[in-house]
């Protein structure tokens, strides 16, 4: 789980109103869940890839089978550190690395997600994915056609995220079944409202404004990568509720 709280720049872009405007932000936003969903695609293709041959996983596990290898440590936070370049060096990073890292990012989690196969049923975690799938789409919608401002419900969302971040750090330490959950319920409430003030801001940005290539290409990414992350860590928080273990 990470925290997707970035900052759209909008240094590089000039306001629009009328018909333009509507059609771009159509544009945007179709690249924002074209770029999305293919993401989503190398996550699960990979997952199930390196959890259907267990020699490909074995590096990633230490040899009396206690714990992971180094190796696994670094695939397992690896995406943290493409998540911190790519929002830190936004403005220093050409469109094709920034697609680069956010690919490979992608491709890193699946290998991160294939230890999710071994640990809950195959149904259950296509049950589970599908039920988040729904939700997502749900709030997307909503949070693309409501007229209701959801900044400060927003601000809201991100304080529990932030609630999220911590309470999940003390309970790596604690490792509470009872905390667990409710950390989950909690989550699954952050993240469905995250999707909605997410979708809502990425629409403004295409809306109201008129981005040069680069610079449209760029925010796509990144608006691609914040839904990315919503969907990813409402399916978790899902799935430890609803996932059948093996």
């Amino acid at each position: 789980m990470e925290n997707n709280n970035w900052n759209f720049s909008q240094s590089n872009s000039q306001s629009i109103s009328g018909s333009d405007s509507s059609s771009m932000s159509k544009t945007f936003m179709a690249n924002v869940f074209s770029w999305m969903f293919a993401a989503l695609t190398i996550t699960a293709v990979i997952a199930y890839w390196f959890s259907s041959d267990l020699s490909m996983m074995q590096p990633l596990i230490k040899a009396d089978g206690t714990g992971l290898s180094i190796l696994g440590w670094v695939v397992m936070f690896a995406p943290l550190g493409f998540a911190l370049i790519m929002g830190f060096a936004f403005n220093k990073l050409s469109y094709p690395v920034l697609l680069t890292l956010f690919l490979a990012y992608a491709a890193i989690n699946g290998v991160s997600f294939s230890f999710i196969f071994l640990a809950y049923t195959a149904a259950s975690i296509f049950k589970t994915f599908a039920i988040a799938a729904g939700m997502f789409g749900v709030m997307a919608v909503l949070g693309y056609t409501t007229k209701q401002d959801l900044t400060s419900f927003g601000k809201i969302m991100m304080m529990g995220l932030i609630g999220i971040i911590i309470a999940s750090l003390v309970n790596f330490f604690l490792k509470s079944s009872a905390m667990e959950y409710i950390i989950s319920i909690i989550g699954v409430v952050v993240f469905t409202g995250l999707t909605a003030y997410d979708v809502q801001k990425l629409k403004n940005i295409g809306t109201g404004t008129e981005l040069d290539g680069a610079t449209g290409s760029k925010l796509a990414i990144m608006g691609a990568f914040n839904l990315y992350l919503d969907f990813i860590n409402l399916f978790l928080m899902l799935l430890r509720l609803f996932g059948d273990r093996k």
